[in-house]
């Protein structure tokens, strides 16, 4: 499929919009009267640091919403003001944060629903308003509520966007692309559908057992078992990687994108030589400037003399669990969580989620005496919430100070 001429005439539609329905000024307010918060905004006067008795709370110098998110979030309320009456669905949670999205539910914007991961279209009627949310749609879907005569809005992020545009580049030139990101998750699988032959890599094993297989070192059976459900149909990776591209999910952490493009470069000059290097890789830099701010960030924010670390962001919310690797990797106590309620002010408990495991809940968490706790958070996640976990901080420092006198 000639996916650029189909994006072509798409944006051509009078049935298209990317624009929204207000000015940016209005917008902005929209979001400040929802999801801004006051105290937040004093504590980044303060120089990011919030004392209270003995709790002293540094915030990471960028979080929390990105200008993508809030233009999505925005575009999103914009439409149901704009179809007041009209039924209008969105393709999948508009961020990876659940106040927002309960938000939404409740302006009676309905979720389209997936089993198995399969979507199912079939509520969709002609004149229904569809909204892509922030990570993107695939071409598929897109072609389908085209076809259906659905009014399409599109918040998809210009980040992810501009990762479709390089993965085209990719495929017009007959280059596979090899994608950093996780195959599950929405944008990868939009990115995916807009590219032509594919391996998605999930991390930097990963991508070295690809390298390892490029310079004639693994197995093909097991090469194909391993990537079965991460790469394009009928994927031959002995035809299919001697010509190579990178890109990756804007979320993913960025050293490690870095990482592996500059492993599989040095993999295919060490196969074809300098003179024939760029016959077989292209790299365009796609990591997202909100994702690298925010990482900055963090890394800044764990030389700090902390006692412990909370991330705050939605549990399925890529860019939120690479924050709360950064604290691991520095040997910090960290707890990621989605909402305010996780925190038990009365009885200092908090319900987190350790990388990669269940939901636990730690008793006691909040220690006696001094204590001094960072706070970052995803770019999927409203100022509000962040101001509602320091508030639960301070009154459960509060309580454990009245308790020791």
């Amino acid at each position: 499929m000639d996916t650029q001429a189909f994006k072509r005439s798409l944006h051509h539609s009078d049935r298209y919009n990317r624009r929204g329905f207000g000015s940016p000024a209005k917008r902005a307010q929209a979001l400040e009267e929802v999801y801004q918060s006051s105290l937040i905004a004093s504590i980044r006067d303060n120089d990011y640091l919030l004392e209270h008795g003995r709790l002293r709370v540094k915030l990471a110098e960028a979080f929390g919403f990105c200008w993508g998110v809030e233009r999505a979030v925005a575009m999103a309320y914009e439409t149901r003001r704009h179809y007041p009456n009209e039924n209008i669905w969105i393709t999948n949670e508009i961020i990876h944060n659940p106040s927002v999205n309960d938000h939404l539910r409740k302006m009676n914007v309905k979720f389209i629903s997936a089993e198995k991961g399969v979507k199912d279209f079939s509520g969709i009627n002609y004149g229904d308003v569809v909204i892509l949310p922030a990570f993107g749609a695939t071409v598929q879907e897109m072609q389908l509520l085209h076809e259906r005569g659905c009014h399409i809005i599109d918040t998809t992020c210009p980040w992810v966007s501009k990762v479709w545009h390089t993965v085209e580049k990719h495929k017009k030139h007959t280059f596979t692309s090899i994608i950093h990101g996780k195959y599950k998750h929405e944008e990868t699988l939009a990115t995916s559908s807009f590219a032509g032959t594919y391996l998605v890599v999930l991390d930097l094993e990963e991508a070295q057992y690809v390298a390892d297989y490029i310079l004639g070192n693994g197995d093909r059976n097991d090469f194909l078992e391993r990537f079965a459900k991460a790469s394009s149909p009928g994927f031959d990776p002995d035809n299919d990687l001697q010509r190579i591209g990178v890109a990756n999910q804007t979320t993913m952490l960025k050293s490690e994108t870095e990482e592996i493009g500059r492993m599989f470069e040095l993999t295919m000059l060490k196969k074809y030589g300098p003179s024939d290097l760029n016959q077989h890789f292209l790299a365009f830099n796609t990591i997202c400037d909100a994702t690298e701010e925010r990482q900055d960030a963090m890394f800044s924010l764990v030389d700090e003399p902390l006692d412990m670390l909370v991330v705050i962001g939605g549990y399925n919310s890529s860019n939120t669990t690479h924050l709360q690797e950064i604290a691991i990797t520095r040997g910090i106590r960290s707890f990621h969580i989605d909402t305010p309620e996780r925190i038990g002010e009365l009885n200092n408990t908090i319900t987190h989620k350790p990388l990669g495991e269940d939901l636990i809940t730690e008793e006691n968490f909040l220690p006696e005496g001094n204590i001094n706790v960072g706070i970052t958070s995803g770019a999927s996640t409203p100022d509000r919430v962040v101001e509602h976990v320091i508030q639960k901080l301070m009154k459960l420092s509060e309580q454990k100070t009245l308790t020791n006198r």
